[in-house]
């Protein structure tokens, strides 16, 4: 199953971004000996700084079904969040334009 499903092995792939790469599995998953989509597209370790990039986020793929998962099925939770790290010198909201007179406060 990992080796047509490889993309489910990563929670975060980025890869520069290439309009025909749009399958994270490739264009034909249950054809294909394994190795195409994700693992093909970032085989060339081409470098992504200033480039234009995809990130393909993977969830919720990896749950392999067990006999105590019927006929129902625990929970799981899956959350993602991007938080910028150095991409901003400085808060950019400090950098608002004053108001009106220059005051706080409006009365």
């Amino acid at each position: 199953m990992a080796k047509r499903a490889v993309f489910a092995t990563k929670a975060l792939w980025v890869t520069k971004h290439d309009p025909q790469e749009l399958w994270p599995a490739g264009y034909t998953p249950n054809q294909h000996p394994g190795g195409a989509g994700l693992p093909e597209y970032v085989a060339g370790d081409e470098n992504i700084d200033g480039e234009d990039i995809v990130l393909w986020h993977t969830f919720g793929f990896t749950h392999v079904p067990r006999i105590e998962d019927w006929p129902v099925m625990p929970t799981d939770y899956v959350g993602f969040t991007l938080t910028p790290s150095g991409f901003f010198d400085r808060n950019p909201a400090l950098d608002l334009p004053e108001q009106n007179g220059g005051s706080h406060c409006s009365a």
